[in-house]
């Protein structure tokens, strides 16, 4: 981002199971380069239900190419986001690679000033491997950063060669366009934790760690036997602390309740 003259768009790959924080990280970057973060006009989403139908794949592939090379002419600094990228058909990723390679010019517009953000759940089955080898080996999970490297490697054979995944034998990754393959580490259950005291604090009602606690242990963990990672990450924490709110006529539910008649 301080590169005030790059030679290729920013085309970031993150990789990880369901409920790690890609599409957080996502809205974070977003929310440090737009003034108005993800409601910014210039911050642009596509995910799997925009191109349901694999007979219409030249018709998504013209529109796809169209939307992103408008919004590119009219301001450089854009971005796109690609959810469930394995989900996608390779030839529509495939369609990307114009815009992704070094000096990247389509129609007179450059496209080095963009930035493409791809978020996929594969891979991470790679990731979580890795992370319960340190947890048995009793390293710490941060360590893993000091490894990445290697790690990127594991997730960048392990997405071109998966032939359940539209990255199977991308252009995108046979040419070396992603700069970056980022992995999102499973949740333990501190991290879960946080993630209902943060969604506490979000619906403005006092945090109340034994109620987070009560919430958290009801999830699902795994693997079987040591149940080290949750196996949603954080994705259902709202709809759980919501339940037990309900459910138990939780103190918190005066609150929600005023802020509720307050709106």
């Amino acid at each position: 981002m301080t590169d005030s003259k790059p030679n290729k768009p920013l085309v970031l790959s993150f990789h990880g199971t369901t409920g790690t924080g890609k599409n957080h990280v996502a809205t974070i970057i977003a929310r440090n380069v737009y003034e108005k973060g993800e409601d910014s006009e210039h911050f642009h989403t596509f995910a799997t239900h925009h191109f349901q139908f694999k007979n219409e794949l030249d018709l998504y592939s013209a529109q796809l190419k169209q939307w992103i090379h408008g919004n590119v002419s009219s301001f450089p600094r854009s971005m796109f986001i690609f959810d469930e990228m394995e989900k996608m058909h390779s030839g529509l990723i495939d369609t990307l690679k114009a815009f992704l390679d070094y000096n990247a010019r389509v129609d007179g517009v450059s496209f080095c000033n963009a930035i493409f953000i791809f978020l996929s759940n594969t891979g991470g089955n790679v990731i979580t491997k890795v992370t319960l080898d340190f947890w048995r080996e009793r390293k710490d999970r941060e360590m893993i950063r000091m490894n990445s490297k290697e790690l990127e490697t594991q997730i960048f054979q392990d997405i071109f060669n998966d032939k359940n995944s539209g990255f199977l034998y991308s252009t995108l990754i046979d040419h070396h366009l992603v700069d970056h393959y980022i992995p999102f580490l499973p949740l333990e259950l501190k991290h879960v934790r946080q993630c209902v005291m943060a969604e506490m604090d979000h619906l403005k009602i006092d945090q109340d760690y034994d109620l987070a606690d009560k919430v958290v242990r009801d999830m699902p963990f795994f693997p079987e036997k040591e149940k080290i990672f949750a196996v949603k990450g954080c994705k259902s924490v709202r709809q759980k602390l919501m339940l037990y709110i309900e459910e138990f006529q939780h103190p918190a539910l005066t609150d929600l309740n005023k802020h509720s008649n307050e709106n």
